[in-house]
């Protein structure tokens, strides 16, 4: 095939058309059920924990169920959506169909824990049964959009992430303070309005991903003799697993450089999940009692910061291509994630609630960088027949910076800070301005700085010219 002067021999290179805006925003919407599941677990998990009678210093620890699903379930995720087709369901949906099943009902199941090893099972079903149908999201951008419009399309993921997680994150606050159902309850027991804040995130979670599934039509193989014959070599429990995990010594460099980036990030978004809740109720509110009015109070005002810094994500992912056309994807990110390592160090500083909402606005900014930025620089270094299985082996890079902060951020609030989580936002603050200076020495192959009217044959001569200059793709 030839395109622009260009002859195209590769066989997993295809004439990509640019996608419209609702076709985009359809399969992008499943984000917004999907934030809703992890805005009300990243936001309340802790609170849920300490209800059930679990110590500050031990939070961390009971965390471990959910990066530990994540490093198993998302490379054998992306393995197997990568070898699955079906003329009807096409390649990606069938898993966010199951995941959004398993997962809605995890939310719903969630309120009615009564011990805590049952809050951290359960964590441990909802968080395997949301990256189920996560996963593979990323992997539909690298799938159906060209080159030119992947930052736009992660750029719309990233928005419905933080419509979903602003309105998920508001929901205790809303039944609590609109609607006036109870948010104290006796010792061991959830909240009234918490328990409906699940149920509500377990019906939006479902409603949003199907609405994904049933607008959106996906590409079949490009040579469909070779990916049944892919299929074939590969056939087999134990060839699935070792094809899960041993790709990942051959990773492309524009990866390995962004795994780095990752790692830190991510290690400063988990200490703010892990610790939001009781640096704020213990620093700002001056509280740890659990059964107290003012420290419900204190974290309902943690969900609405939450809320905050997810609405400023929104607004920041429409404005992140126009900044990335103007100066890099690299800059970006870097002054992205310096803004959130800024808001996360200033909460020490803050006794009035309201100003830890200016804290927020940094975050935001670093939150919507963080699910787009990294993922658009990494889709142009994939091969596109293994796109799946990248994505998911990169979320591994997420996955192990939780692990870490599991088992030594307890640690360090205890015996290091004396106790104070505070500081221990502080240390995720320095790690995500230090991420930010990482992504400086990432390799873009996918310039962010081209055309964006490129018709579907210069599209795939553009793709082809990255596949001659990366041997990976």
């Amino acid at each position: 095939m030839a395109g622009s002067g260009v002859t195209i021999d590769n066989p997993h290179l295809r004439a990509k058309p640019r996608l419209s805006f609702w076709q985009i925003w359809n399969m992008s919407f499943g984000f917004l059920g999907i934030q809703f599941g992890f805005a009300l677990q990243n936001g309340n998990m802790s609170r849920i924990f300490e209800t059930m009678g679990a110590q500050e210093d031990k939070l961390a620890f009971l965390w471990i169920a959910a990066p530990t699903t994540g490093l198993l379930v998302q490379p054998i995720i992306g393995y197997l959506s990568d070898r699955t087709w079906s003329p009807r369901w096409g390649r990606r949906r069938p898993f966010f169909l199951i995941g959004a099943i398993l997962a809605s009902l995890a939310l719903i199941v969630m309120p009615h824990v009564s011990a805590l090893w049952m809050a951290a099972g359960m964590l441990w079903i909802m968080d395997s049964s949301i990256n189920i149908s996560m996963e593979p999201f990323r992997a539909l951008v690298g799938d159906l959009l060209p080159s030119n419009q992947r930052t736009a399309g992660f750029g719309f993921q990233t928005f419905f992430i933080g419509i979903g997680a602003v309105v998920g994150s508001l929901l205790p606050y809303i039944y609590t303070n609109w609607l006036h159902f109870s948010n104290v309850a006796p010792a061991g027991q959830i909240a009234p309005s918490l328990k409906y804040a699940f149920y509500t995130g377990g019906i939006v979670y479902f409603i949003a991903v199907a609405w994904t599934v049933f607008t959106t039509k996906e590409y079949p193989p490009v040579d469909m003799a070779e990916f049944e014959a892919e299929k074939r070599r590969t056939a087999g429990f134990w060839n699935g697993v070792k094809e899960s995990f041993a790709g990942i010594a051959d990773m492309p460099r524009t990866m390995r450089q962004l795994a780095v980036v990752q790692f830190f990030s991510w290690l400063a978004l988990f200490s703010m999940w892990i610790y939001a809740t009781p640096a704020i109720t213990s620093h700002i509110y001056h509280t740890s009692d659990t059964t107290s009015k003012l420290y419900n109070e204190g974290a309902d005002w943690v969900n609405v910061c939450f809320s905050v810094y997810n609405g400023v994500s929104a607004l920041a992912a429409l404005a992140l291509p126009a900044v990335a056309r103007a100066t890099s994807r690299r800059v970006t990110h870097l002054i992205c994630l310096t803004a959130g390592g800024l808001g996360l160090i200033s909460i020490y500083f803050i006794q009035n609630p309201q100003m830890l909402l200016v804290s927020m606005i940094g975050v935001g900014i670093a939150w919507a960088s963080i699910l787009s930025i990294p993922y658009a620089m990494l889709a142009g270094a994939l091969p596109s027949n293994k796109m799946g299985y990248y994505m998911g082996v990169f979320n591994f890079f997420i996955v192990l910076p939780q692990m870490l902060a599991s088992v030594t951020l307890g640690f360090f609030t205890k015996q290091v800070f004396g106790g104070n989580s505070a500081l221990t936002l502080v240390l995720g603050g320095c790690s995500m301005i230090l991420s930010g200076l990482l992504t400086l020495r990432v390799h873009d192959a996918d310039d962010i700085r081209l055309p964006n009217n490129l018709t579907p044959a210069e599209n795939l001569a553009y793709e082809a010219s990255l596949a001659d200059a990366n041997p990976n793709v």
